[in-house]
């Protein structure tokens, strides 16, 4: 098996690969630019961080739309934080143009609604820490997950899904916003799995042996 982890230039992906080779000892693991690479991978991990439009340029730059593209609708895909809001539409960020996989919009979090317990307090944006996520029915990556395990999350913007039913799992930060989505040979999550300890781990894992 050869997994791919896209490499825009966007972000530290050491700590992915890592993970990756970690839960999947038999699998070829590769950090690659290369759209041929990608093309030729079994399964795609497309992670990032930054700012999306700085993603979306970088991405463009080395050719890797159309093979993101056809891997998103092909193959085990599993997008993770940038790499979940690059999938939608459109973000607030620069109000910029993403990949149009997903409907719905990727919006700041507002700072009407960055109260704190009581009113008391104000949350910061970015969030930044460990959250508890709530699965949202089953899906086989959240096999052996306990739902409302905690996650680490960095990020200022959430998909808004025009789509109901593609959510996957709901976390909260002033207000519920989703952290996870799913359809079918696509899973992405705002939050990092490889910094997650167990539960990520497990979610990493179960992406290695999925069958969608």
């Amino acid at each position: 098996m050869k997994i791919a982890i896209v490499d825009y230039g966007m972000g530290n992906l050491r700590s992915v690969s890592k993970a990756i080779e970690h839960v999947a000892p038999g699998a070829t693991v590769i950090v690659t630019g290369d759209p041929v690479a990608v093309a030729g991978a079994d399964r795609v991990v497309f992670p990032g961080q930054g700012a999306m439009p700085d993603c979306m340029r970088e991405m463009d730059a080395r050719g890797l739309r159309p093979a993101l593209i056809d891997a998103a609708r092909a193959r085990p895909f599993l997008g993770i934080c940038i790499g979940l809001q690059m999938l939608f539409e459109r973000s607030e960020e620069g109000n910029v143009q993403g990949l149009g996989l997903m409907e719905g919009t990727v919006r700041r979090f507002p700072r009407d609604a960055m109260s704190g317990d009581g009113g008391a307090s104000r949350l910061k944006v970015p969030h930044m820490g460990w959250n508890r996520v709530r699965q949202n029915g089953q899906h086989p990556l959240w096999a052996g997950i306990e739902d409302g395990a905690r996650f680490y999350f960095v990020h200022s913007y959430f998909a808004e899904c025009a789509d109901p039913s593609i959510v996957a799992g709901i976390s909260m930060y002033g207000f519920p916003f989703t952290c996870a989505i799913a359809r079918d040979n696509i899973f992405a999550v705002q939050f990092h799995p490889e910094k997650s300890q167990h539960s990520g781990l497990k979610l990493l894992a179960n992406f290695v042996d999925w069958t969608p």
